[in-house]
């Protein structure tokens, strides 16, 4: 093969690559700026948002947005999210999580469903920097209290590891995941940050934010 057919080859294998990439990075920003949607929206509620105190408690907060018509991927048997944990400085950049199977009623293709987990102690913060656990086995998960005036000091939230709630039709309310499996989503982290990063290196150092995820840690630094 002469140099200049092989100098075309490769350039044709870049930009079939590139035309790969670009869209699995922007998918994974368009999941990032939809997980700040749905928390806005869930905190915003007046009478039906997650206690302020709580959140002031949490170790680390995940948010997976449920799947919409023609977004994502419509037919996976999982959802795809992110979650911060604080630092000494204040919070991680986000890390891609997936939560899968469980009692939530996954009805993928069907209703939409949000879902939003606080991790209230360092049990469950050691549960989350595993590869893979199941949430009500391997960590104690509880459904979490709704509304601004009820108050963080509840059995649930006194016990439990990680408190859950599910916004599905415009209802919100805690909700036990017994069963569900929570991972780190190696390929919405790559993209994100342009290597392999694992949960634990996310969540636990100073990794660089990236611009998109910048609103979200403005909102977290409220509290």
């Amino acid at each position: 093969m002469s140099t200049r057919r092989t100098l075309s080859v490769v350039l044709a294998a870049v930009a079939v690559l590139a035309v790969a990439v670009v869209p699995a990075v922007a998918q994974v920003t368009a999941r990032l700026e939809t997980s700040i949607a749905v928390f806005d929206e869930i905190t915003s509620m007046k009478d039906k948002a997650i206690p302020d105190d709580l959140l002031r408690q949490a170790q680390c907060v995940g948010i997976v947005p449920g799947l919409k018509k023609g977004a994502f991927v419509v037919g996976a048997k999982f959802l795809r999210g992110f979650i911060v944990c604080r630092l000494a400085a204040g919070w991680s950049a986000p890390a891609g999580i997936i939560i899968e199977g469980g009692s939530v009623g996954f009805q993928i293709g069907g209703s939409e469903t949000d879902v939003m987990l606080a991790i209230m102690n360092k049990r469950g913060v050691e549960r989350l920097l595993s590869n893979k656990f199941t949430l009500g086995a391997d960590a104690t998960v509880a459904a979490g209290p709704v509304g601004r005036s009820a108050t963080a000091q509840t059995d649930a939230a006194m016990t439990a590891e990680i408190l859950s709630w599910s916004r599905s039709r415009g209802i919100f309310a805690g909700v036990a995941l017994g069963g569900a499996t929570l991972r780190g989503d190696d390929e919405a982290n790559r993209d994100l940050y342009g290597k392999a990063l694992t949960v634990r290196e996310i969540v636990t150092t100073q990794v660089e934010v990236p611009k998109a995820a910048a609103p979200l840690l403005e909102r977290l630094g409220r509290y």
